[in-house]
């Protein structure tokens, strides 16, 4: 089964950081891109960020300078490095793929279950 499974989620204080992970399981994820999504409650699902198969990286304008993401293609996961996190980030944080390059739509597909990121004091 082809699935990609997201971890990492908490609860952190403002100014705090957070990794999250997301495993593929039943493919190799070496030749997809892989995104980072995010949808808070009563909001839209927002592109947060996109590594290509060659490692082309994107990110929203609201976390530049502060996420990044990278892949560890001998784990088959991409990761997300969340720093000075604020409490508008908090959203349940999904991951999904395309073939090879990122794109600005939503045509992803392969969606996890999501992890919840709450960034409360």
């Amino acid at each position: 089964q082809l699935q990609l499974v997201e971890s990492g989620g908490g609860l952190v204080q403002p100014g705090g950081s957070l990794r999250l992970s997301c495993a593929a399981s039943g493919f190799t994820l070496n030749y997809s891109a892989i995104g980072w999504f995010r949808q808070a409650p009563g909001k839209e699902r927002e592109g947060v960020s996109c590594i290509s198969r060659t490692n082309s990286t994107n990110y929203a304008d609201s976390v530049k300078g502060r996420f990044t993401i990278s892949r560890d293609n001998a784990k088959n996961t991409v990761y997300l490095q969340m720093n000075s996190l604020k409490p508008e980030d908090t959203a349940i944080y999904y991951c999904a793929r395309r073939p090879a390059y990122c794109s600005a739509s939503m045509e992803y597909y392969g969606w996890g279950q999501g992890t919840q990121v709450t960034v409360s004091s």
